[in-house]
């Protein structure tokens, strides 16, 4: 049996960024992942079709925990302004210039963040990695956690965190529940080459068959989510990539002029997750096993690193005598988080609701409210600076 203090499953962004954030501890810590990332074509491919939007507060967070210098900056967008249409013309505008900041964020692929990850774990001398391995069996006492691994090894720590995404292992074996909602929409992703420069503004469209965002990439390159429901999905996913183009640029107005797709079309399935307990006696969850949003706000792993980030810290300050599995010590954590994530999860399923009804009156009060916001300069910058995280 290997000891540890911490056991972290799942290496994903929020996984692999709560161990490197805990580089300077004294804390030894296992992370098991089956599956590592790579760069999809390898160190010179093309775009990987799944992009974030990371807000300013978490751009410091990966900057705190020394990853951002290592990213290719040529590979990042920063996101300078923003323009958001109901479906009967209103809109509402953001900018970094009229909020007084540099940017509204940055949007980089998913696969560059999660490799330079990688890098810095392979380099922490207080990480251990079990890579290639599935957890087979989870056991918590007074004292200890332990999991099993298929390959027979056991390990066991006094604390077990699962990263290990929306259908996780180990929240379903601990038996924390999880009320799932679907939504009956998928999120088809895809990047495009646009013949007319974005000028790092993001747009996203209210229409009818779903919620349609652009986003910009570096370069004269963009990102497209279009959260759709089921049958429009499958019929995005089935056309041409010249087809798909035209299909995409159609449906933002020529904005950008021509679209060239520059990778295929993928598609996720939507739904409402909340988890009511994320925290058990020895067990801690974050990112996408803690909860699960509409990505109409892209905030997804916004909140996944902000639980990277709280639970770190608290770990962090902990004092030797601290026993770190402790369900109060983990409770507080827990409350820590629970504002922020009840708060992005409401309204974002409020907006995709409100949206999504054929109804005529909340037809007029969605896009009134749209056109209110757009007229309360006040309003505007409260609801930028909580995306920024500076609230």
């Amino acid at each position: 049996m290997a000891v540890f203090d911490l056991i972290i499953v799942g290496g994903g962004l929020a996984g692999a960024s709560l161990a490197v954030a805990l580089r300077d501890s004294r804390l030894r810590i296992a992370l098991v992942e089956y599956q590592p990332p790579r760069r999809v074509g390898g160190e010179n491919a093309g775009w990987d079709a799944r992009v974030y939007a990371l807000s300013p507060a978490n751009v410091e967070f990966l900057r705190t925990i020394g990853v951002w210098k290592h990213l290719a900056a040529e590979r990042i967008a920063p996101l300078r302004a923003m323009q958001i249409f109901g479906d009967q013309g209103s809109t509402l505008n953001f900018s970094a210039f009229e909020t007084a900041v540099p940017d509204l964020g940055c949007i980089l692929e998913s696969s560059l963040m999660a490799c330079e990850l990688w890098e810095s774990l392979k380099r922490q001398s207080n990480v251990q990695l079990f890579l290639g391995q599935k957890p087979v069996a989870q056991r918590i006492d007074a004292d200890t956690a332990s999991l099993h691994l298929a390959d027979g090894s056991i390990l066991a720590a006094r604390l077990l965190v699962g990263a290990d995404g929306r259908d996780s292992w180990v929240r379903e074996t601990a038996g924390l529940p999880a009320h799932n909602r679907p939504y009956g929409e998928k999120g088809v992703v895809a990047n495009f080459a646009c013949a007319e420069p974005h000028h790092n503004t993001a747009w996203q469209w209210f229409r009818a068959d779903g919620v349609l965002a652009w986003l910009p990439l570096a370069g004269q390159n963009i990102s497209m989510v279009w959260s759709a429901p089921d049958a429009l999905a499958e019929e995005l996913l089935q056309l041409s990539p010249q087809a798909l183009a035209a299909r995409v640029a159609a449906a933002g107005g020529h904005r950008l002029g021509e679209l060239q797709c520059i990778t295929p079309a993928q598609a996720f399935p939507l739904r409402l997750m909340r988890v009511p307990r994320t925290v058990a006696p020895r067990l801690a969850l974050v990112g996408d096993a803690a909860h699960g949003i509409h990505p109409l706000s892209g905030h997804g792993i916004n909140l996944g690193f902000q639980d990277a980030r709280e639970l770190a810290e608290r770990l962090l300050a902990a004092p030797a005598w601290q026993d770190i599995g402790e369900l109060r010590f983990l409770s507080a954590y827990q409350r820590a988080r629970r504002e922020e994530t009840v708060l992005m999860q409401s309204t974002t399923d409020t907006l995709r609701r409100l949206f999504a009804s054929p109804s005529p009156l909340l037809k007029n009060l969605r896009n009134l409210g749209l056109g209110l916001t757009e007229r309360l300069p006040v309003a505007k910058t409260v609801l930028v600076r909580y995306a920024l995280g500076a609230l």
